[in-house]
């Protein structure tokens, strides 16, 4: 984890102290509704860096780590679809707008940059908020993800218990480095 964050603070460049903050806790979060099953799943094991100077943010996700209702939904994300020992994480880099570092409770924010699935990397923008509360950074954002854009393949046969896309949140509490 130690060595992720080192990565993660080199890929973001160096900055005076104080202006960027590490991921004390995370939840990334994932649903899918499809006519048979709703798949839910969710991991608190992410890690991410925020600059808030300059609005850069990266984050990783480790896929084998998302926890599942049933252990045989876990087993098919990670074989079937994700193929997550090829491809053990998901990542994002990019910067975040439209929030001011001395206004108190959430604001409104915009995150701009590359999310990487499945080995796929596509430009995205969603919206969140950005809280500066205690000490900490709360950053939130809640975003559609289709799995053809990312060339994650629905079995044909159950077409039924998978959803074309799946709603993905996100939420990372930050502390000063």
């Amino acid at each position: 984890m130690k060595q992720l964050l080192v990565v993660l603070l080199v890929g973001m460049g160096v900055v005076t102290y104080g202006q960027k903050y590490a991921s004390e806790k995370s939840l990334v979060s994932f649903y899918s509704h499809a006519t048979i099953e709703d798949i839910a799943a969710k991991t608190t094991k992410a890690s991410s860096i925020f600059n808030v100077a300059t609005g850069e943010i990266v984050f990783s996700i480790p896929i084998k780590d998302f926890d599942f209702a049933k252990s045989l939904m876990k087993e098919h994300f990670n074989e079937k679809y994700m193929n997550s020992e090829k491809i053990p994480k998901s990542t994002f880099q990019g910067k975040i707008a439209g929030f001011q570092v001395d206004a108190t409770g959430a604001q409104q924010a915009k995150a701009t940059g590359k999310l990487t699935i499945h080995g796929i990397t596509k430009d995205i923008d969603v919206p969140g908020t950005v809280e500066f509360a205690n000490g900490t950074v709360i950053v939130k954002s809640a975003f559609i993800v289709k799995l053809e854009d990312y060339e994650i393949m629905r079995p044909q046969l159950l077409w039924k218990n998978i959803a074309e896309q799946v709603e993905v949140k996100i939420e990372f509490t930050y502390k000063p480095i």
